[in-house]
């Protein structure tokens, strides 16, 4: 295993002790312009881990919009491999090895394509199978490209997640996503000073009651269509009360302290593409035996119930002002 594989995470702190995540680095847009990656069907391996909620978001946009047959999927163990530096292993797959990609270890496609990387292999990673690089990382686009530049294949009756007339209110709110709700939970997990860790909680809960009062009066985020920020949102409020609140020390309240959201987000589950993606039991394994260094017994907790997620949301039947 080259010793190129990941630079030590004790860089992406700052000297206040604030977590400060990396940057992705292979950003090419897909699209139709000379420098951009072709839109083509079949060309691509699109290689997730069913616990990262920057994954999560990229399957569940591939399912609503119907790209399962034009984009391949591999999936990675939620438990990182036991090796010298941080990575991502196919020991779910037969023989460990991903049945397309041939490789047991994420980190094999990353420095196929930068011998020199020194980053964390991530996920979303999109893979080009004609040479087996990465050609794509960008979990922050990823999904907006699924939506605009791979509309061609979009199913017949696929949702706009991405309206253009709402495109504006869309890309502000998804920046506030980002990085007090999404990012937010790992500022403050993450943190290694008492004030990152207040100013990260407090700077999540104020956004939360911001959210709470704002899915008081529209059943979605923009209204009564499911757009690009509800998938946002959903995946951190998914990883809520199962790991981020007892893992992570976000903790002032649960989600189920919150009607609204906890409304909303059983509304996101009871659709396929999200419920059907969410892997509670992946999710609860990671962070709690493999991400977290508070638990070096690797105690998997029993809760909370799963079936929480199925009671009627009811959602669709109120009236919103």
């Amino acid at each position: 295993m080259s010793s190129n594989i990941m630079e030590n995470k004790e860089k992406e702190f700052n000297k206040d002790g604030k977590f400060i995540r990396q940057k992705n680095r292979f950003t090419t847009p897909f699209g139709k312009g000379e420098n951009d990656l072709p839109v083509e069907a079949n060309r691509y391996r699109l290689i997730w881990a069913p616990v990262c909620p920057w994954a999560h978001r990229s399957i569940i946009v591939r399912s609503l919009l119907g790209l399962e047959d034009v984009i391949s999927l591999g999936t990675l163990d939620p438990i990182r491999p036991n090796t010298e530096k941080t990575d991502w292993a196919f020991t779910l797959d037969p023989e460990n090895v991903d049945p397309v990609l041939l490789i047991h270890y994420l980190s094999e496609a990353y420095l196929r394509t930068d011998p020199d990387y020194q980053g964390r292999p991530t996920v979303p990673a999109v893979v080009d199978l004609k040479t087996g690089k990465v050609v794509n990382n960008d979990y922050f686009n990823l999904t907006r490209y699924w939506e605009v530049e791979w509309k061609e294949f979009h199913k017949e009756g696929a949702p706009d997640l991405y309206p253009e007339e709402l495109r504006d209110q869309i890309d502000e709110l998804n920046d506030i996503l980002f990085h007090e709700i999404n990012n937010g939970v790992y500022k403050a997990g993450f943190a290694k000073s008492q004030e990152a860790y207040n100013d990260a909680v407090i700077t999540f809960f104020k956004r939360m009651d911001w959210l709470e009062e704002r899915l008081e009066h529209s059943r979605y985020l923009f209204g009564d269509q499911i757009t690009e920020s509800d998938v946002r949102l959903y995946v951190t409020l998914a990883r809520f009360d199962i790991a981020y609140f007892n893992g992570f020390r976000v903790n002032l309240k649960m989600l189920k302290d919150y009607p609204n959201l906890w409304a909303y987000a059983r509304d996101l589950y009871s659709i396929p593409a999200f419920g059907q993606t969410t892997n509670f039991d992946a999710i609860k394994k990671h962070y709690h035996l493999c991400c977290l260094a508070t638990n070096p017994k690797k105690i998997l907790p029993l809760g909370p119930e799963e079936n929480l997620w199925l009671l009627p949301h009811n959602r669709d039947k109120r009236e919103y002002k």
